[in-house]
């Protein structure tokens, strides 16, 4: 109809295509204009037609209807994209659009009854009650799944007296076929599609994939913004396991179900529920080979895709596997495919276990035998957590260990004397270095293997968690001319990256020289000379610090300080007039004086080279899509609070949830202690004073405990009060008391 046809003329497209700067994991692209000419074709819309779009998104149909009919009411869930049209429709100069942001189940009953109701989203269950919000003789237009998976129009017309009419209308892509749908969910550019598809035509990969290391975009986010737009259920890898049926996987073409990366999970007589990676992906084959039945869609993750994939090719129905590959290449990627080897079973093991820890975030794996029994567990947040699903035998593990030492090119006929290795794996595009540390014990070899991101995003002094007046202070410290800055604190609490923080702000410098000396290199970062120690050819941190004061260096990062040597020369490097950055393995800002002490530096040298210490450690963070207020634990408080509970205290926990695995806390943040040196403190260092005389001089000289940032943290409702006995020894609990220093 030309009427039609003026109005989808009329509305600029474009200015309803999220851009970059927006809500990019929103989920909401915009309909093709060949499916909203579609839908028009089989709606009647005059200019007295009251409508109600249900699942606006940014509001391209939306300015459609307000084009044809009198008055549009639109619904969408989200605020960001229901903001976002309102400002979209009135740039348009459309007056006669209400936008709500609400549950479109609900529909808008107290302005009913409307002429039409056209459904652009997937996500209603249930459309009897929106039908009575139909007037006599209205049109009630949806997309419903038909055969192979494919979207059908279909449309409902209210004959009157509770008689709904039915009828479909063909086969409708109205989500942006293939891979532009990208790029109107404000993924990427347009250059940056065609250079994924190259890449993906050349790599034999998907798109997708291509993306996603093109923009270093985080997996879950990606697929959850597809599976909110293509109304597909987004499952982990353990939903899947928990249904699949096995024996349906084993019946078809694993070349076909492998090239369409699609998996079927379960059948039962009337509906076939398919896993797949692309949502793009074809179901044709899938529809021949199950005639008459329905097919459900649902969305995985690559990583989860693969250690479905594994589990499937090992005959069993738990994450234990990942399939073969033919090489021990260190640099091949794990979610590549693989080949098939049934005498590399022990290395689809050894890699299942890297990808779930890749998938849980986890920072180790630890491996146990106790007699019969094997162990597996990841360190997740600072807490081990056991791993129930991989059942190895005790052959089963010696092989395992065989190839661990192997990978990591260690002896494999040594079992006596503890050995240390390490290797590098890669999983999409993300690179790890694994330190591998096998133990002998009484059962057999222990083996612990931490997983060191490669190529992980830096992150800025503002998100490391401290508190302002730290912050500032740090940054303080960092524009210094000279002295010696360290950062303390167990293995594994974030010493590196509030190290890398601080160096990412010197980059910005264009008038000082920053150089690194480091084992292994973290974090890459642009205008920095990173160098890594070389043990094994004889160059550790003492040489590179003697070679590093002849390169005119402003700054110098020291990856740490191990020995009497490198202690020694990082004294030296401050006396120069370099700032001195390192790390120190110890547990809290005045130990760190005693730990140099024992690296026998020369106690007046330390008083006038040391400007400052801060000590950390990392406390689960709570989840904020979970927060609850919470009641205190009583013997807390008591520990925390001796003598009285301050009036108006309030802490907070996660009641758990799908972000946070039912865990209630997600990630980790720093719980720090600072202390700056002034005359009192340097003198007392100069003196040798012994540790605890120390601690009373720096409280009164205003150190900030651990105790005060932990407690600032549990009030902001960034930790749980649970935390505290974690980190905080007991003897800390209480607050320590001030002006007992006694020259």
């Amino acid at each position: 109809m030309e009427r039609y046809a003026h109005a989808i003329a009329s509305v600029d497209r474009k200015a309803f295509i999220l851009s970059d700067g927006q809500r990019r994991v929103a989920g909401r692209g915009i309909p093709p204009q060949k499916a909203v000419e579609q839908i028009l074709d089989i709606c009647r819309i005059d200019r007295q037609s009251r409508v109600l779009h249900l699942g606006s998104g940014s509001g391209y149909l939306t300015a459609i209807l307000a084009m044809l009919a009198k008055e549009v009411v639109a619904v969408e869930r989200l605020q960001p994209l229901a903001d976002l049209s309102r400002e979209r429709l009135a740039a348009q100069g459309l007056q006669n659009v209400t936008v709500r942001c609400g549950d479109a189940n609900l529909g808008a009953s107290d302005l009913a009854p409307f002429d039409l109701i056209l459904v652009s989203t997937p996500k209603i269950a249930t459309r009897e009650p929106l039908w009575d919000q139909l007037a006599l003789r209205g049109e009630f237009v949806c997309i419903e799944i038909g055969d192979a998976s494919r979207q059908l129009l279909v449309k409902y017309i209210n004959r009157g007296n509770k008689r709904i009419a039915r009828s479909e209308h063909g086969f409708i892509e109205f989500v942006t076929s293939g891979d532009d749908i990208y790029v109107e969910l404000g993924f990427v550019s347009p250059d940056v599609l065609r250079e994924a598809r190259a890449k993906a035509a050349r790599n034999r990969t998907l798109v997708v994939d291509e993306i996603s290391r093109l923009q270093n975009l985080d997996a879950q986010k990606l697929y959850r913004a597809l599976s909110d737009q293509y109304g597909l259920p987004l499952l982990s890898a353990n939903e899947v396991m928990a249904r699949i049926d096995p024996q349906l996987h084993a019946n078809l073409s694993r070349a076909y179900l492998s090239h369409e990366h699609i998996i079927p999970i379960r059948s039962d007589g009337k509906t076939v529920v398919v896993a797949c990676r692309d949502p793009n992906a074809p179901m044709d084959e899938v529809q021949q080979l199950f005639p008459g039945l329905k097919i459900d869609r649902v969305l995985v993750t690559p990583v989860d895709y693969r250690r479905i994939w594994g589990a499937l090719e090992r005959g069993g129905q738990t994450l234990d596997r990942i399939d073969p590959t033919a090489t021990s290449d260190a640099d091949s990627d794990l979610l590549a495919a693989q080949s098939e080897n049934s005498e590399a079973k022990l290395v689809n093991l050894y890699e299942a276990l890297l990808l779930d820890a890749v998938a849980d975030r986890a920072s180790d794996i630890h491996l146990e035998r106790y007699g019969a029994d094997i162990r597996v567990r990841l360190r997740v947040d600072g807490e081990l957590r056991d791993l129930n699903h991989y059942y190895i035998t005790p052959a089963e593990y010696a092989g395992l260990i065989n190839v661990i030492k192997l990978r990591s090119e260690l002896n494999i006929a040594e079992r006596r004397l503890p050995q240390g290795g390490r290797s590098q794996a890669r999983v999409g595009d993300s690179r790890f270095d694994l330190r591998v540390q096998v133990q002998p014990s009484l059962h057999g070899e222990h083996v612990v293997i931490r997983l060191l991101p490669q190529n992980s995003s830096l992150i800025s002094i503002e998100k490391l968690g401290m508190q302002e007046h730290i912050a500032n202070a740090y940054r303080r410290l960092l524009r210094n001319p000279a002295g010696l800055v360290l950062v303390v604190g167990p293995t594994g609490s974030g010493k590196t990256t509030t190290l890398n923080a601080g160096l990412q702000l010197l980059a910005e410098d264009t008038t000082r020289k920053v150089i690194t000396i480091e084992d292994p290199i973290e974090y890459s970062i642009d205008n920095i000379q990173q160098t890594r120690v070389r043990p094994d050819i004889g160059f550790n941190f003492a040489d590179a610090m003697r070679s590093f004061v002849r390169q005119d260096p402003d700054v110098i990062l020291i990856g740490e300080i191990r020995d009497h040597e490198t202690a020694l020369e990082a004294i030296r490097a401050s006396q120069t007039g370099h700032v001195v950055l390192s790390t120190l393995h110890c547990n809290d800002a005045v130990d760190a004086v005693q730990r140099l002490f024992d690296l026998n530096v020369h106690p007046n040298s330390l008083a006038s080279e040391l400007l400052a210490v801060i000590a950390q450690r990392l406390a689960k963070r709570v989840c904020v899509h979970c927060k609850v207020e919470d009641e205190p634990d009583p013997e807390i408080l008591k520990e925390v609070f001796p003598k009285a509970i301050p009036k108006g205290f309030r802490c907070f926990r996660g009641k758990g949830c799908a972000q946070c695995n039912g865990t209630g806390t997600k990630g980790r943040v720093g719980v720090i202690e600072y202390l700056q040196f002034n005359g009192e403190l340097r003198n007392a260092v100069s003196r040798h004073t012994p540790v605890g005389e120390l601690r009373a001089l720096a409280l009164d000289s205003g150190l900030y405990t651990m105790r005060d940032s932990a407690l600032d943290h549990v009030i902001q409702g960034n930790i749980p009060l649970s935390e505290l006995p974690r980190i905080l020894p007991q003897e800390r609990m209480a607050p320590e008391k001030r002006g007992q220093w006694k020259a």
